[in-house]
């Protein structure tokens, strides 16, 4: 059951919080019944298989009242969720799945669990539902990323049934598959058909319906859009141990128990999430958060009496997401950035806050990849290219920009305020480069997305992983891959080349030890040559827990500290 799993990952060590009244003593302590969860990623979807909610932190907010068959650990890897069913490989010509859903389960409204989820989310980020557009067909679902979805031939389901037969295509293995129908992003079909006035999505999908297609995917990508104030809970039902009670800018979004939850009952009546959109250094301030968890160092000076913090690397890559429009449209022109971008000078000074530098792994110097993570075997070996770019070189720029034919080029370089980190980074950015001739604007807004640099509105974007304004990244590099692949919703520097799409499709396929390391030894040689991003350091992330706190464990991954709120239990 979950509570044996939660002791997975480091537990952090705890001090201090206020919420209001209490429950039943406990030697002494009485429990508090609602906790404040502070995360600084912007809440925008409900729908975390879509560009907007993966961008939007869905994975670390709606964990717990979105599962799936696979929820990201504390140390990035994806573990299996038996209370939403089970997921089983089985012997075949063809790799095949076979899914189970528990019987016991039930939406928050009533409706069970089925397979319709499956072929639903199947359908959405295939890639192979498309619509007319101006310039020919364009995908009709805005996923954030079709990887391994791409790769399935069929999903096998009989309307309203527990069971799924997810069978890839011939001579396709794809090794990552614990990664796909995941927790924050199997959504209700049932929600979706009763929006299409359809009798379920099963039949219009397999039958290519492209009218029903169209209405199905104009709801997945923008009917479970969120903004304060304006909720709909009708169409938000949960299927997990929490779901939506409210969500408003003055009381941020509430979680409540779901009633309906089959699994062990989340211990906590109440969690109250503010994210990147509410002061958050107010609320750490006046004592309203129990759980904290951001980018190291983004508010600035703030006490966190009450909280006992702890500051990790994270599976983030901290990095510059360019435009391969605009006045970075040369590779020379971006190569010329990357040569003026103080990489060791920014991680000496931001990218290990509050920790010594370890001599290997997570944290240890600038990351010099944008796939590879640093404590895996591979690292070391791929990643030779990236020397050229470690130190600041003037000179190089300067004739980098000569060979792009663009003089005095402004950069501006946008991210989601406030964040006092992100913004002494483009301050230092901007000072390395004016040597070069580049003028660095910081570009960074309360409401700034990262839709923003493929309208051309920004020339590059400080985030985390696939641009991600808050916790991002995981052992299995699946958003990091995608953001990178020409035609992803995660790619919103646009980037495309086609030996790299091939390579990632390889590696993704791949379990050959000699072969894996060929194979990202030339990714990591093309990425550095093409550049279409520059990697600064692993993301730290500053973790906190209020003293009384039981089952509070950091996971400085996309799913965030509330990968676990369900059994969080807050006593003072």
């Amino acid at each position: 059951m979950r509570q044996n799993r939660i002791r997975r990952g480091a537990a952090v060590a705890v001090a201090g919080v206020l919420a209001v009244g209490v429950l039943t003593a406990c030697g002494g302590k009485n429990q508090v019944p609602s906790i404040g969860y502070g995360v600084d990623t912007v809440v925008a979807s409900y729908n975390g298989g879509s560009t907007v909610g993966a961008n939007g932190g869905a994975a670390a907010v709606f964990g717990r009242v979105i599962t799936g068959f696979f929820y990201t650990g504390p140390d990035g890897q994806p573990v299996a969720d038996t209370d939403t069913g089970t997921a089983k490989e089985v012997p075949g010509e063809a790799q095949t799945i076979q899914y189970r859903l528990n019987p016991d389960g039930v939406y928050s409204d009533g409706a069970p669990t089925s397979c319709d989820d499956l072929v639903m989310a199947w359908a959405a980020r295939s890639g192979r539902f498309t619509k007319a557009g101006p310039g020919g067909p364009v995908p009709a679902f805005d996923a954030a990323s079709t990887a391994g979805y791409s790769d399935i031939e069929r999903v096998d389901c009989q309307p309203g049934s527990k069971d799924a037969t997810v069978v890839f295509r011939p001579g396709r293995h794809y090794t990552a598959w614990k990664t796909l129908f995941g927790a924050g992003e199997l959504m209700p079909a049932h929600v979706v058909a009763q929006a299409v006035q359809a009798p379920n999505v099963v039949a219009a999908i397999q039958s290519g319906d492209q009218g029903t297609v169209e209405r199905i995917a104009e709801f997945w990508n923008n009917g479970w859009r969120l903004t304060p104030g304006k909720v709909d809970l009708t169409v938000l039902p949960s299927s997990g141990p929490y779901r939506i009670e409210s969500f408003s800018a003055k009381d941020g979004l509430v979680l409540v128990q779901n009633e309906r939850w089959w699994g062990n009952a989340a211990r906590t009546p109440r969690i109250v999430v503010w994210d990147k959109n509410t002061d958050l250094k107010g609320k750490v301030e006046a004592k309203s958060i129990g759980v904290l968890d951001i980018g190291a160092g983004s508010l600035g000076e703030v006490s966190l009496d009450g909280l006992a913090a702890e500051t990790v690397p994270g599976r983030g890559v901290e990095q510059l997401v360019l435009s391969t429009g605009g006045v970075l449209s040369n590779v020379n022109a971006r190569r010329a950035l990357a040569l003026c971008t103080p990489r060791q000078e920014l991680f000496d000074q931001l990218g290990h806050p509050g920790f010594e530098t370890p001599k290997t792994g997570l944290g240890a110097g600038p990351l010099n990849s944008r796939t590879v993570q640093q404590d895996t075997l591979y690292y070391g070996a791929v990643t030779g290219a990236a020397d050229k770019y470690k130190s600041v070189d003037v000179a190089g720029a300067t004739a980098a920009l000569k060979n792009a034919g663009v003089q005095n080029p402004t950069v501006r370089i946008g991210y989601v305020q406030p964040d006092e980190r992100r913004a002494a980074t483009v301050a230092k950015i901007a000072e390395s480069c004016r040597a070069a001739g580049i003028s660095v604007v910081d570009a960074g807004a309360a409401d700034f997305s990262a839709t923003q640099l493929a309208e051309g509105k920004v020339d590059a974007v400080l985030g985390g992983t696939a641009s991600f304004p808050g916790p991002a990244g995981a052992s299995v590099a699946t958003e990091a891959a995608a953001s990178l692949r020409t035609g992803q919703g995660l790619n919103f520097g646009r980037f495309g080349n086609g030996r790299y799409d091939a390579i990632a499709d390889q590696l993704a396929a791949e379990d050959n030890s000699t072969t894996v390391l060929n194979l990202m030894t030339e990714q990591e040689n093309l990425l550095w040559s093409e550049m279409p991003s520059i990697p600064l350091f692993a993301n730290p992330r500053t973790i906190a827990f209020g003293d009384g706190m039981k089952n509070g464990i950091a996971s400085p991954t996309r799913a965030g500290a509330g990968w676990n709120m369900d059994r969080w239990v807050l006593e003072r």
